[in-house]
């Protein structure tokens, strides 16, 4: 049994020492000569304008977590589906469940306005 965890255990050294190298490596080869022009802020080869500190409107925030939680109920969705007639009833009324906490969410959020974009 413990063979098995040794091939493990080799292939994190091994990882570990190429992480190790590279960084030694990059710290030793590197041109520690800091200026003004390397030291500010570069954003697509455009000079910065104004601070940093910008409002945001919370909209864009929850539409991207709406996104991640629609997107994780897809990775959930697929592999249920392709062994569903394997799964048998039970696994039916769980991902019914699921599906209908999901679904009353998003019936929430549109209750709301939440998904209006003015």
């Amino acid at each position: 049994m413990l063979n098995e965890y040794l091939a493990v255990f080799i292939f994190l050294v091994i990882a570990l020492g190429f992480t190790v190298a590279g960084l030694v490596t990059a710290f030793l080869v590197r041109n520690s000569n800091p200026n003004y022009e390397k030291e500010t802020t570069y954003e697509c080869g455009e000079e910065p304008v104004g601070g940093a500190w910008i409002q945001f409107n919370m909209r864009y925030y929850f539409f991207a977590i709406l996104f991640v939680i629609f997107d994780v109920e897809v990775i959930f969705l697929f592999p249920w589906a392709v062994v569903f007639r394997e799964l048998g009833l039970f696994a039916f009324i769980e991902m019914s469940l699921f599906l209908g906490i999901l679904i009353v969410g998003l019936a929430y959020c549109w209750k709301k306005g939440h998904l209006k974009w003015e």
